[in-house]
């Protein structure tokens, strides 16, 4: 069955082709390696880290910070590979009851689907064991990989920020897309 995890498994959820997992600390090498690898399509949206000492500031909020949660897209066919990355980020409880999203593919994984499975799976997981009504995704305009894969999932657009995110040196304006957890079947 899909998208749950058995006792053998080491990922949280998966689907057919992707498994989600923590990130942690020794995932370094592999996530270095794959970010290097990929910065000509990451560039000018986003910017992992490519070296061992940025890989642990970035990783050190996301595994130890109580507002987040940080998933890995691993490739099930090609050993737990590292296909790309989603992070929910800022989470707030109480009333609100939302986070944002923050995603990456890597090259090696791009335009093979993956990155629209373990997205669904992720949804699954926040409006489902961890409780969130809502998800946002802030993107930039001509974004448009990023954009097919928010719309795919059934986001809705629901307004524009000018100047939004500091990203590459400016301050980048951004689409705000959502979507709550009246919109998904979290129990498909």
């Amino acid at each position: 069955m899909h998208g749950t995890r058995s006792s053998a498994s080491p990922y949280l959820i998966e689907g057919p082709r992707v498994g989600l997992r923590h990130l942690t600390y020794e995932d370094a090498d592999e996530f270095v390696a794959r970010a290097g690898e990929s910065r000509d399509l990451h560039k000018p949206w986003l910017f992992p880290p490519v070296s061992a000492e940025a890989y642990a500031r970035y990783a050190q909020p996301l595994i130890e910070s109580g507002d987040r949660e940080s998933f890995l897209v691993c490739e099930r066919e090609a050993g737990g590979a590292i296909a790309g990355f989603i992070n929910i980020n800022n989470i707030v409880r109480g009333g609100f009851l939302s986070g944002a999203l923050g995603y990456g593919v890597f090259a090696h994984a791009a335009g093979r689907g993956l990155m629209s499975e373990a997205l669904g799976l992720v949804l699954r997981y926040a409006f489902g064991p961890l409780g969130l009504h809502r998800l946002e995704a802030n993107i930039q305009p001509l974004n448009a990989a990023s954009l097919a894969l928010v719309r795919r999932a059934g986001f809705r657009l629901e307004g524009f920020s000018p100047a939004f995110l500091f990203v590459d040196g400016e301050w980048r304006d951004h689409e705000r897309w959502a979507i709550t957890a009246d919109m998904v079947d979290t129990l498909a």
